[in-house]
């Protein structure tokens, strides 16, 4: 059996990142899939590099009963060599991302998070860094969503294994 390896991606990685990789934890966790698939976040940008997940965020999650863990890091090209699935939060992450595929041969594993949503209608995370707790509360629903389809899209397309 192979473990797919999963990367969220976002700006500074200490609001919708962290949040979706501690989630999709929770979830793996509770469906006892941790021999399947592992996860990890990073930012675009650099701004939070060693922080830990914004406290609003952390309030945000823990109300669904999810503890927010982990350190914030910059997205780096290699990330594209070893994630299975590189999911950004919105289109310009999306777009920084597939800037460091200079070859573009990791084009099809980059995805956006929300391709991934079955209840919620957005096409982006929206980033709640500078609103009010309505919308952090708001990102980790959405978020939830996502993860869901994404843990089931995994299930339903295993990664091939390395020849």
């Amino acid at each position: 059996m192979t473990t797919t390896h999963l990367l969220f991606v976002c700006l500074g990685n200490i609001c919708r990142s962290p949040s979706a990789e501690n989630i999709m934890n929770h979830l793996i966790q509770q469906r006892q899939l941790g021999d399947r698939m592992v996860c990890d976040s990073a930012g675009t940008a650099s701004y939070h590099v060693g922080s830990a997940p914004d406290r609003r965020m952390a309030q945000a999650a823990r109300a669904q009963g999810i503890e927010l863990v982990g350190r914030a890091r910059q997205f780096e090209a290699i990330d594209l060599d070893r994630f299975d699935y590189v999911l950004a939060m919105d289109r310009q992450n999306y777009r920084d991302i597939l800037a460091l595929d200079s070859r573009g041969q990791h084009r099809d594993k980059v995805r956006l998070m929300c391709d991934f949503c079955r209840r919620h209608p957005d096409q982006e995370v929206p980033d709640p860094y500078y609103g009010g707790p309505e919308g952090f509360a708001y990102v980790i629903d959405l978020l939830q969503d996502a993860c869901e389809g994404l843990i089931d899209h995994v299930l339903d397309h295993p990664v091939a294994t390395p020849q």
